[in-house]
């Protein structure tokens, strides 16, 4: 329990001297160095053993656990889709170990910071747009009536609302200000994700390289 206590106080730490900020300006520790404070405190007392569970050469789930001799001590599994990232058109299997491995680290206490990163959180939308672009193309339906002017006029205030975030975007100068921009808009971006994906979006790609110029 010592070891655990002291690798747990350790990762804490290096959340805040080595974690990679995160949108919200949240840090995350990533895996390697989890694991390294993990072998640090415990050396070859505890394993870490992974295990393919599925690959059907689209979709790969990866189970990670933490073991010692015969005994589960924690575990995690993650899921990626071949193609849905750079990284996933050639190491689909090799993401979702590394994941896995992350999650049965944090099932331990030795977390990033937040039990599922933002890099975790944000492969959701990823893994299931590339779902549906493999799925079977949907049976043609009846022609449908002309859209509800309602929906439609939904849909111009969000881009009007889209396009101010955008030229505030582009006038910050530094990091400090897009995390306070995200902090504050938090609620309504949730909510342009769940009704105008589209916008979120680009609106996400927009807010990333912004934060890559600063």
């Amino acid at each position: 329990m010592d070891q655990l206590i002291k690798a747990m106080s350790e990762v804490n730490d290096l959340n805040r001297t080595h974690g990679v900020t995160q949108r919200g300006g949240k840090k995350y520790t990533e895996v390697f160095v989890r694991v390294e404070a993990f072998r640090k405190a415990f050396g070859t007392d505890l394993g870490i053993d992974t295990e393919i569970l599925h690959d059907d050469g689209q979709r790969v789930v990866v189970k990670a656990r933490i073991v010692k001799s015969d005994t589960t001590i924690g575990s995690g599994i993650a899921e990626e889709i071949r193609g849905s990232s750079n990284v996933n058109r050639t190491s689909a299997i090799e993401n979702a170990e590394t994941s896995a491995i992350g999650r049965a680290l944090a099932s331990l206490g030795l977390h990033g910071g937040t039990y599922a990163s933002l890099n975790e959180m944000d492969a959701v939308n990823r893994k299931s747009q590339a779902m549906q672009q493999a799925a079977p193309p949907p049976q043609p339906a009846a022609p449908a009536a002309e859209p509800a002017p309602a929906k439609n006029e939904a849909h111009e205030r969000a881009l009007a609302w889209c396009k101010a975030q955008w030229d505030a975007l582009k006038v910050m100068q530094t990091v400090s200000d897009l995390a306070a921009w995200d902090e504050k808009n938090s609620r309504l971006l949730d909510r342009l994700n769940e009704e105008h994906p589209d916008l979120y979006e680009k609106l996400y790609h927009a807010y990333n390289k912004r934060k890559a110029m600063l």
